[in-house]
């Protein structure tokens, strides 16, 4: 990790834009949804916010925390979304630290716990999340694994 370095979009905020296509470019949501909630967390709208590592200024990985990762669990909030290393970048441990990273920011705030849904099994138990159970993702046929990390 001594190469790479773990900021909130509020540490560079000129990095919105590309930010916001960056994670387009993953998750096929649309950039001015990102933009939307990017500006939320930089208008300080919202706690919730937008965590990126860098290798020097090129976005190798990031995350978003939101009210609601599109399910019906309502209640259960709020929520790590768009979680992401770039291939080249994986089994380096930046995913895990930069999951521990927001989690550390979010304790700051008092915000705690934390959600998280996904279709994988094994990944995020390594980084402190426990399995609670399954959700209906919004237009998904299928149900989806929720994950919890609770700090206090």
């Amino acid at each position: 990790m001594s190469n790479y370095k773990i900021i909130t979009l509020k540490n560079k905020p000129e990095l919105k834009i590309k930010a916001a296509e960056w994670f387009h470019s993953k998750w096929g949501v649309p950039t001015e949804a990102y933009l939307e909630c990017m500006d939320s967390y930089l208008n300080n709208e919202t706690e919730y916010g937008w965590y990126l590592c860098l290798d020097n200024n090129k976005i190798i990985a990031g995350l978003g925390v939101i009210e609601n990762d599109f399910h019906d669990r309502k209640d259960l909030t709020p929520n790590v979304c768009a979680v992401y290393t770039e291939e080249e970048y994986r089994c380096k441990g930046i995913a895990g630290n930069l999951l521990n990273f927001v989690v550390n920011d979010c304790k700051s705030k008092g915000i705690s716990p934390l959600y998280l849904i996904t279709d994988h099994i094994g990944f995020y138990e390594r980084y402190g999340w426990k399995f609670l159970c399954m959700v209906q993702g919004d237009d998904e046929p299928n149900m989806s694994r929720m994950y919890i990390h609770d700090y206090f």
